[in-house]
């Protein structure tokens, strides 16, 4: 009797193992497995040694084990079915920014008909912030003060023309940004402005193909303008 206790043990034992395992979830069900655990239990129960009883609580314990584990299973299955549905949902509401701008890191001026906005991302309030366009060559071609700015992302727009009022040229230009608490200079992080001209997956990250910029991940947009 006592080799008929041994030996579902190391079933139940195997049992849970299999549950833990991922992998082999795709051969057994959690349920079939369950199953065949409360068999082995009632078959050990049957065939116990009447001097040498099961105890009470190694078998509620095991009891418990099996649907703790089970129960973490089914919850793994439902938590891939809703990173499914949003990975759905952030598929449409990509494609929906076709056609529009969005703010993504990036020091990059686009110069042509119109004003161009560019952005900033302040990690506090402050007194003041200076912004300097450049051309190709590295020359400043426009400073803009914008005043004091609240803690965060932060847009500005540039009406394409230089210090002396003159339209620049088309083409592209790069701007940086110096932030100032009183006397103290802040970091800032400088944001570029760029249009969606489409959407694609690269494996399981959703991308958008911005103009001028190329392929960024969803994640990374910082503000819809």
């Amino acid at each position: 009797m006592a080799a008929v206790n041994t030996v579902s043990q190391q079933d139940r034992s195997a049992l849970i193992a299999q549950l833990n395992n991922r992998s082999n979830a795709k051969e057994s069900s959690a349920s079939e497995i369950n199953d065949r655990f409360l068999k082995l239990l009632v078959a050990q129960m049957n065939n116990q040694d009447p001097l040498n009883p099961l105890d009470n609580a190694q078998v509620t314990t095991q009891m418990a084990q099996i649907s703790t584990v089970t129960g973490i299973n089914n919850m793994a299955d439902s938590v891939g079915q809703l990173m499914a549905q949003f990975a759905s949902l952030q598929s449409l509401q990509a494609a929906q920014l076709t056609g529009r701008s969005v703010l993504v890191a990036g020091d990059t001026l686009a110069a042509g008909a119109g004003p161009v906005t560019g952005g900033i991302d302040l990690p506090a309030a402050v007194d003041r912030v200076s912004i300097e366009i450049r051309d190709a060559n590295g020359q400043v071609v426009r400073r803009l003060e914008l005043g004091a700015q609240p803690q965060g992302l932060q847009s500005f727009a540039w009406d394409g023309r230089d210090d002396a009022g003159d339209a620049v040229a088309a083409g592209r230009y790069t701007f940086s940004a110096k932030a100032f608490a009183g006397a103290q200079e802040i970091g800032v992080d400088t944001l570029a402005a760029a249009r969606v001209d489409g959407v694609r997956t690269d494996g399981a990250q959703m991308q958008l193909i911005l103009s001028g910029i190329g392929p960024v991940a969803y994640s990374d947009i910082k503000q819809i303008l």
